[in-house]
């Protein structure tokens, strides 16, 4: 009998440490809930500024999510999900939603609300090879504090401007043999550029002698011009009779064309029109011409006959600056980055696939807009540049 007691004696204190351990745990448990992580992963690196361990950051991350997870039933409700956010960000709280940026440098210490001595109003970007450097340097000095600079180099070459104070500053994206509507389409978006009331987007070889920003801006703001170009000096580099400058006025937004060309007074290449080569947007108006321009078709050619679709109404609001007027230098540079082919200079491939992509941009626009109109039961406008 005494054998039987002794080893029973056991066997009820273990049970009964067990069942005291078991509800032990429960009540420290509930009483401390935001007791997640084991201490084992647990850093307790403490930030010698700001004073905040990694511990206390967790703990304030924790117990966020368990009071809200406190709030939740069995079927989820109480989870912020609001459908008018931007697609993706549905379950965020509205007060957290930043869904614009900027091109800002800021830095990686100090106050965040005190990097920033000036917010510039304006962005100018030129497309660049290593060759134009001078160039470049002579027109960026041109763009006052006021202008955020960048430099979308077609040559993979960027160091070589460090050189230059400004370059420093500047914003500079490197992606070889790619043009400037292939760079704008990918690194401009409006939600990106939205912090600037106006973008220039320019050529490489572009005169400036001649040239001031900030006038060329008061003269845009006057005028009513949400996209423009400086008018372009006659005896070097024209193409259209519309963005040649006229020496007796401050602005024009209309010309005579060759004749046959102008079917409308009102319409492009004769008002409504400026070039892609030295191009000016308002934030509006680029937030528009952005969504036309194509993810495939890298030249623009056309482009500029359908920008009037972005602002109205087009002929008084599109119009060239012609007493802040450049000149077009005709440097083939970026042309020279093709591939010579069946003995053919770079040059040739490049220009051949600019005339193709003006086609396919035009009936690609043109079927866009009939397949709209269709879908409206409405009968097309009678409008041949379309």
């Amino acid at each position: 009998m005494r054998l039987i007691i002794n080893s029973v004696i056991p066997n009820m204190r273990l049970i009964i440490s067990t069942v005291i351990g078991v509800m032990l745990g429960f009540f420290i448990g509930m009483s401390f809930p935001t007791l997640q992580f084991p201490s084992g992963i647990i850093s307790y690196i403490e930030d010698n500024n700001s004073g905040i361990t990694t511990l206390a950051l967790l703990n304030r991350a924790g117990t966020s999510t368990t009071k809200n997870n406190s709030l939740l039933n069995s079927n989820g409700t109480g989870k912020i999900y609001i459908p008018s956010n931007p697609k993706g960000a549905e379950r965020l709280a509205p007060g957290i939603l930043r869904p614009e940026s900027d091109l800002y440098l800021r830095r990686l210490w100090g106050n965040p609300s005190e990097d920033l001595q000036i917010q510039h109003k304006y962005l100018v970007t030129f497309t660049v090879g290593h060759d134009q450097k001078k160039n470049i340097d002579t027109a960026v000095k041109k763009f006052s504090e006021n202008f955020t600079i960048v430099l979308f180099h077609y040559d993979g070459r960027t160091s070589e401007w460090d050189e230059f104070e400004w370059s420093k500053r500047a914003i500079h994206v490197s992606a070889k043999r790619q043009t400037k509507w292939w760079f704008a389409k990918r690194f401009l978006h409006p939600d990106i550029v939205a912090r600037y009331e106006y973008i220039f987007i320019w050529d490489e070889d572009l005169g400036v002698e001649h040239f001031n920003a900030e006038e060329y801006i008061k003269l845009v703001r006057k005028y009513g011009l949400e996209i423009s170009q400086p008018g372009l000096d006659p005896s070097s580099g024209l193409a259209w009779q519309m963005t040649r400058r006229m020496s007796d006025r401050e602005v024009h937004k209309e010309t005579e064309e060759r004749p046959g060309w102008c079917t409308d007074p009102h319409l492009p290449p004769c008002a409504a029109f400026v070039e892609i080569m030295a191009p000016v947007f308002s934030r509006n108006a680029w937030r528009c011409v952005w969504h036309m321009i194509q993810n495939d078709l890298v030249h623009g050619w056309g482009l500029d006959l359908a920008l009037r679709k972005c602002v109205e109404p087009a002929h008084e609001k599109i119009g060239v600056v012609d007493s802040q007027w450049i000149v077009h230098q005709v440097v083939p540079s970026l042309g020279n980055q093709g591939k010579a082919e069946n003995g053919k200079a770079p040059w040739v491939g490049v220009r051949n696939r600019c005339r193709q992509e003006w086609g396919i941009f035009q009936a690609r626009l043109a079927d866009a807009e009939k397949a709209y109109y269709i879908k409206m039961g409405i009968t097309p406008p009678n409008d041949t540049h379309a």
